[in-house]
């Protein structure tokens, strides 16, 4: 059986190891959410739970870690947001801070990183990953290119939430 690559971005990591030598980039928990601009993605058609990503507080690190805010909202109505981030070379998802009522952040107890797998829990991270973030072991080239992925002009399904 052979495997076929036809787009270059998607098969570019298929074939490496991650660097041994990574080590994580600075990068600044975003300020608190205000105005935040929030687009909803599509998770799970049978949950009644929203999953919502910040555009403001979306990047694109230089050592390849795309880091955003996710705003959970239950059918009930509790809401939890979190500053995370997604590591598409290796799969890997951490939660660096979760939002506290008034809007600051606390440090997460467990900041490791973790395998991206399609759980209930993890999901989301699996949708942004494979829909959005991630070409493949390749992160996005810039914080642009995931906005329009996320805005639906490069394919994303996401729609503005009121």
């Amino acid at each position: 059986m052979a495997l076929v690559c036809f787009s270059g971005p998607a098969c570019a990591g298929l074939f490496t190891e991650p660097d041994p030598d990574w080590k994580e980039g600075e990068y600044q928990v975003p300020a608190p959410l205000r105005d935040p601009a929030l687009r909803e993605i599509e998770v799970d058609s049978t949950s009644r739970n929203r999953v919502l990503i910040d555009e403001n507080s979306l990047t694109v690190g230089g050592d390849g870690v795309v880091r955003y805010v996710m705003v959970a909202r239950a059918g009930g109505g509790a809401e939890n947001s979190t500053f995370e981030g997604i590591r598409c070379e290796t799969r890997e998802w951490r939660i660096y801070a979760a939002g506290r009522p008034g809007g600051q952040w606390a440090n997460a107890r467990d900041a490791s990183w973790k395998p991206i797998v399609d759980s209930a829990y993890s999901r989301p991270r699996a949708v942004l990953a494979n829909n959005y973030f991630c070409d493949g072991a390749v992160p996005p080239r810039d914080r642009d290119e995931v906005l329009r992925r996320l805005r639906g002009i490069d394919g994303g399904p996401l729609k503005p939430t009121p």
